[in-house]
């Protein structure tokens, strides 16, 4: 009996950690997806003007 539960205890905790490691990982993905958008519509924003005319020139 005390294998029985040893070997629960043990399967039931490492099914814990993993499921902790990767809720970790996506939180880490999604904040460094939200600065590179960031940083990429405050470069559109920044440029939008000068490629706009930039197509225009080549797109008449």
């Amino acid at each position: 009996m005390n294998r029985f539960i040893t070997r629960t205890y043990l399967k039931v905790t490492e099914t814990l950690d993993t499921a902790d490691d990767r809720g970790g990982v996506a939180a880490e993905y999604g904040v460094l997806l939200a600065g590179i958008v960031g940083v990429v519509a405050i470069a559109a924003a920044a440029l939008g003007g000068r490629i706009g005319g930039l197509f225009d020139s080549i797109l008449p």
